[in-house]
């Protein structure tokens, strides 16, 4: 099913009690388990990524309370439980309607769980979440602002997506920082407060800078916007890092896996593009890229020099490199 589905069951109080979340927006697969899943008294177990055990979570869901609270469980992964420990878990809730199991699956094989026999007879509701239209991320985040006692109109919310490229995560982030005014926030809030990554995007310009095209308007921006040059040369060292661990990894794997790599799940397409993009480069050039920014990065430490300068060659000197 999907989202909209979703919503009515939660609106009719009739949902299940075993859920399978999957899809391509992480902010909304994460939303809904944790809305599943906030019960008072209840007795939460949470696993992320590696730490699942099937035995202790077969275990959790099968016991019974002394104190005849809930048992919930809740598993959120990149990797796919193995289809027959999947089973016994939901069956576990089949069998006590009092217990709750929410697998939140960020990995990219959305077929699996999509079939509508995916898992048999069982109550399970499996919810793909696709990224929110535009409609839907401004009620999203207007429901955020609600529920921090923030007062914001959908104009002022559609201008802080806006900014944001419809990021919902990162404009949802931002509302806390608007619960200091006792008043209704408008769009000058938004534009004085919110570091709009549609203004300055450091990862788009490293981008650009890699592809050797033309990248000096994007600097001046990214330097007028508050930026300072070592920030800008530290962010291409982490960004050229990320890469040379995807090259090393895809190497000696055959495949990225960005949990592995970056310690967390990220979007398929990001993923993707990284890979690609890491590969267009031997370990030879990403020693010497590392050189020239770490030697660059001490000069502009140092007291008396014109960082602006050091910077502009370090790029130029970056592109003859690649």
């Amino acid at each position: 099913m999907y989202k909209s589905e979703l919503d009515k069951h939660i609106q009719n109080r009739s949902v299940a009690n075993s859920f399978v979340f999957f899809g391509e927006s992480i902010f909304l697969i994460d939303m809904y388990a944790k809305m599943m899943t906030t019960i008072d008294d209840a007795n939460v177990l949470n696993y992320y990524h590696d730490e699942y055990d099937f035995n202790s979570a077969k275990g959790h869901l099968s016991q019974g309370s002394l104190f005849g609270d809930r048992n919930i469980l809740v598993i959120k992964s990149e990797k796919k439980i193995p289809k027959k420990e999947l089973e016994i878990l939901l069956d576990s809730c089949e069998k006590n309607p009092d217990n709750i199991f929410v697998y939140a699956y960020y990995g990219s094989d959305h077929k699996a769980y999509s079939a509508k026999t995916a898992f048999g007879a069982r109550s399970t509701m499996s919810v793909r979440f696709f990224h929110p239209k535009d409609f839907e991320a401004q009620n999203i985040v207007a429901a955020v602002a609600q529920e921090k006692n923030v007062k914001i109109d959908k104009y002022t919310i559609s201008h802080l997506l806006g900014i944001h490229n419809g990021d919902v995560a990162l404009a949802s982030n931002e509302i806390e920082k608007f619960q200091v005014f006792d008043r209704e926030i408008t769009t000058k809030d938004v534009e004085n407060l919110v570091y709009g990554l549609s203004e300055v995007n450091l990862d788009d310009f490293i981008k650009k800078l890699l592809a050797k095209k033309e990248f000096t308007d994007d600097l001046r921006n990214i330097l007028e916007h508050g930026e300072d040059e070592i920030r800008v040369l530290t962010a291409i060292t982490t960004y050229l890092t990320q890469l040379y661990m995807f090259n090393i990894y895809i190497r000696v794997n055959g495949a990225p896996n960005a949990l592995e790599i970056l310690g967390y799940p990220a979007p398929k397409f990001i993923v993707d593009e990284k890979a690609a993009l890491s590969l267009k480069f031997k370990p030879s050039a990403y020693s010497k890229l590392h050189e020239l920014l770490l030697s660059s990065e001490l000069k502009m430490k140092s007291s008396h020099v014109d960082k602006h300068a050091i910077l502009l060659s370090t790029l130029i000197r970056v592109q003859k490199l690649l």
